[in-house]
């Protein structure tokens, strides 16, 4: 599923685009935010996304919603919650150019969304959605998230990727990134730092 902010112009330039997880890289990790209420931005993350903007780098949030299919909420608030974020952004200047999101999964009760899919990440879905849609510089492009299934999406996708400490961060990297083997290639401290740390290299 996805929620296009802005769509790729014929005869606009190929920019360089950073994906960026939701839940516990831009706001707070709350388990499943079934309600506008749950919906906390992590500091500084306005400041993060628009020093991209400044920068000429797209900003593409992806996101996996399994709430949905597992009927813990209507696919409606994800929508809405989505509105709040940008609004939030925008408040502060920041702008999002697409949101994408999965509200897939096999063994959900919500039969119209209980489905085997492609953008359920680690699968690349929602990253092959933004290309369609924008004209992306997929090779200096990067992938955000707290979670190792952010860092397998980047690398099945062939971009680089960064852990952050935020969310389930901490445990992915004491716990999961040694089990499984995955190595992203930076960690930090959380969203601001990560934009830092791409913006300087």
């Amino acid at each position: 599923m996805v929620r296009i902010g802005e769509t790729a112009r014929r005869g606009v330039s190929v920019k360089p685009a950073v994906f960026i997880d939701r839940d516990g890289t831009i706001n707070e990790q709350m388990g499943y935010v079934n309600h506008p209420s749950r919906f906390i931005l992590l500091p500084r993350v306005a400041e993060a996304i628009r020093l991209l903007n400044e920068n000429g780098y797209l900003v593409f949030v992806v996101t996996n919603q399994s709430g949905v299919a597992r009927g813990y909420f209507p696919i409606e608030l994800v929508y809405e919650i989505h509105r709040r974020m940008e609004d939030s952004l925008l408040q502060k200047g920041a702008k999002i150019d697409g949101i994408f999101f999965c509200p897939h999964y096999p063994s959900g009760v919500i039969n119209r969304y209980a489905v085997t899919c492609k953008c359920r990440k680690p699968n690349t879905g929602l990253i092959d959605m933004a290309r369609k849609k924008f004209a992306i510089d997929i090779t200096n492009s990067w992938v955000i998230g707290d979670t190792v299934s952010d860092i397998e999406m980047a690398k099945r996708a062939g971009i680089k990727s960064i852990l952050v400490k935020t969310g389930y961060g901490l445990g992915e990297i004491e716990y999961v990134l040694p089990r499984k083997g995955i190595t992203p290639n930076h960690i930090a401290d959380g969203l601001f730092d990560a934009v830092c740390f791409i913006l300087e290299n």
